[in-house]
C-alpha cells in the first residue's frame, strides 16, 4: 500500500504544495512545529533517507535547500531548521522548519493547528519566493 506522502503526489489526498519537479515534492505539515514547517520528499517512494542511492540523496538535499530559501524570504526568521526523523511515516521526508530560537525545532511539544485560511497565506507567500 502507497504511503500517505505518495498518495499526496498522487492527488489522492489534498496537500498545501510549495513545489514540486519531476523528482521531488515539498508540502506544509498538516501539524506543524512552527507556521512554515515544509516537509519535502522524493516522489519515489523510499522508507529510509539513507537507502535513496547518491543522485537521489543529493536531488533531494538541492531540492530542500531551495524550498529552505523560499521559506526564509516568505517567514519572518533567523534561519530555516533542517532535520530527518522519519519514524511517523514510511517515505523518507526532510522537514524544514523556520527558527527564531533552537526550541523551535522541539517535534515533542503540542504540534499547532492553523485554520486552512491561515496555512493557504503561508503557501502562498512560500511558492511566491520559490526560484
Amino acid at each position: 500500500m502507497a504511503s500517505i506522502f505518495s498518495r499526496i503526489v498522487a492527488g489522492e489526498i489534498p496537500s498545501y504544495k510549495i513545489a514540486e519537479d519531476e523528482n521531488y515534492y515539498a508540502f506544509l505539515d498538516i501539524n506543524p512545529v512552527a507556521p512554515g514547517h515544509t516537509l519535502v520528499i522524493p516522489k519515489h517512494e523510499v522508507d529510509y533517507i539513507f537507502d535513496l542511492d547518491d543522485e537521489e540523496y543529493a536531488g533531494l538535499m538541492a531540492f530542500a535547500k531551495r524550498v529552505a530559501a523560499a521559506i526564509k524570504e516568505a517567514m519572518p526568521c533567523v534561519k530555516v531548521g533542517v532535520t530527518v526523523l522519519g519514524l511517523e511515516v514510511p517515505h523518507a521526508h526532510v522537514h524544514l522548519v523556520p527558527l527564531q530560537k533552537e526550541t523551535d525545532m522541539n517535534f515533542f511539544r503540542q504540534k499547532l493547528t492553523l485554520p486552512a485560511e491561515e496555512m493557504q497565506e503561508i503557501c502562498k507567500k512560500i511558492c511566491a519566493q520559490f526560484k
